[in-house]
């Protein structure tokens, strides 16, 4: 078992377990495509019009989130772009925090306008909720420090 370790060690890559950046990219990456390929299925119009009333963007339920094929979208090529940074520590530490700062201005948009975002996708108040959650999310992973391997170890033989 050390050996496995060791060698894995020399190569210079790291852990995953050390890394929270890279943790983040895995599980919210690969969430955003399952997501954005589910959400298919409750609306997969692109429609950009504001429905007969003159009101906000329509879009349809995809449990408590407002979706369209443009909000699906995003969420795949967001996923995208996460499980693509996500090799490597620093690239993935960069992934998290531009991730964060792209949600965060949609997150704005979002709690001001209330109703869509820039005219493409519809928002509601859970839609604003998960983009704060996935902002802080995001800053606070990209933030965090390479885990050190004697801690890691220490941790894994107690």
């Amino acid at each position: 078992m050390e050996s496995s370790t060791s060698s894995y060690s020399s190569r210079g890559d790291d852990d995953l377990s050390r890394s929270p950046a890279r943790v983040f990219c895995l599980v919210v990456g690969a969430t955003l495509v399952l997501v954005g390929l589910l959400g298919f299925l409750a609306e997969s119009k692109f429609d950009t019009s504001s429905g007969g009333d003159g009101g906000a963007l329509d879009g349809e339920k995809f449990i408590i989130f407002e979706v369209n094929g443009w909000h699906n979208v995003v969420h795949i090529a967001s996923g995208l772009f996460l499980l693509a940074l996500m090799r490597r520590h620093d690239t993935a530490r960069l992934a998290a925090l531009s991730f964060g700062a792209i949600y965060g201005v949609v997150t704005i948009i979002g709690l001001i306008d209330g109703k869509d975002v820039l005219g493409l996708f519809p928002v509601n108040p859970a839609d604003n909720i998960l983009h704060i959650v996935l902002t802080v999310a995001a800053f606070a992973a990209g933030l965090a420090p390479l885990r050190d391997r004697t801690h890691v170890g220490a941790a894994r033989t107690t």
